[in-house]
């Protein structure tokens, strides 16, 4: 799986959409450069292509909350806790950790 660009600068202009005190642009580099250091780090090499991309909508929301590691985390949790249609949700987990290590969070 490549960088996940679409997903993250989807999610980049939906924040800026909703909060418009966000410059556009710069949502776009930060979600963009969050993209390359999860590829980069191989933070979502583990689950499989159904799965990350369930963590990708996940961090998605996560990376503009208040506190975004404490969101990722929480996630790690629930996605063990409540798998829902995850295929390896002890993958999943992990990989929210992962994310959350690479990002420094």
């Amino acid at each position: 799986m490549g960088p996940p660009f679409g997903q993250f600068l989807a999610a980049a202009e939906a924040v800026a959409r909703e909060r418009p005190d966000v410059d556009p642009e710069l949502a776009r580099e930060v979600f963009r450069e969050a993209a390359q250091l999860l590829h980069d780090g191989l933070a979502l090499d583990g689950p499989d292509e159904h799965d990350a991309r369930a963590v990708v909508t996940g961090l998605s929301v996560d990376l503009v909350a208040e506190d975004p590691g404490a969101a990722v985390r929480a996630r790690s949790r629930a996605a063990v806790a409540d798998p829902g249609d995850l295929h390896d949700p002890e993958g999943v987990s992990a990989a929210y950790l992962s994310a959350a290590a690479v990002l420094q969070l």
